[in-house]
């Protein structure tokens, strides 16, 4: 029978975790945001940059006509609507990020005022702990004062001794 306890033990079904929730789409908005930012916040993003606008009006300044595809007669119309479109969504996304990084340091703030406040609270406790273990010695009888108990006892012993008869 134990046996057979045990094998149907063994061949039960095991529970599968639940599946991990999936991100809402604002989060994958988030995280998309922040990582946009991020990048656009780095040395090599704007030497890339540099380097892209660099090659562009180098190549209209200087290819033949023909080979142009945003002349500089035309002031670079097709560069300035690029650049403007990079900077009507970077802007949106680096506050999006920026709003985002201040609701995480709200919660650290929260987060570290509790800790601070347990701290708190188990220092004081701990301190009226120590408080009354101090007390609680001092009604401790301590060496010293047992070998003066026991010499005022010997005293009166041998007082009493000299005191008592001779034939009695």
């Amino acid at each position: 029978m134990a046996r057979a306890e045990r094998i149907a033990v063994e061949s039960a079904p095991r529970r599968t975790p639940p599946p991990a929730p999936r991100a809402r789409q604002g989060d994958r908005l988030g995280q998309f945001s922040e990582s946009f930012a991020r990048a656009m916040g780095t040395p090599w993003f704007l030497l890339g940059m540099t380097v892209f606008v660099m090659v562009w009006l180098s190549y209209n300044t200087w290819a033949p006509p023909e080979a142009q595809f945003d002349p500089r007669a035309l002031n670079y119309t097709l560069l300035t609507l690029i650049l403007s479109l990079q900077a009507s969504y970077a802007a949106p996304m680096i506050l999006l990020a920026q709003n985002r990084q201040d609701d995480r340091d709200r919660v650290q703030i929260e987060q570290d005022r509790q800790r601070a406040e347990r701290n708190l609270a188990d220092t004081e406790y701990l301190a009226r702990e120590v408080v009354a273990l101090r007390l609680a010695m001092r009604d401790i009888a301590t060496r010293e004062f047992i070998r003066a108990e026991l010499r005022n006892l010997l005293e009166e012993l041998d007082r009493e001794k000299k005191e008592e008869p001779a034939g009695g």
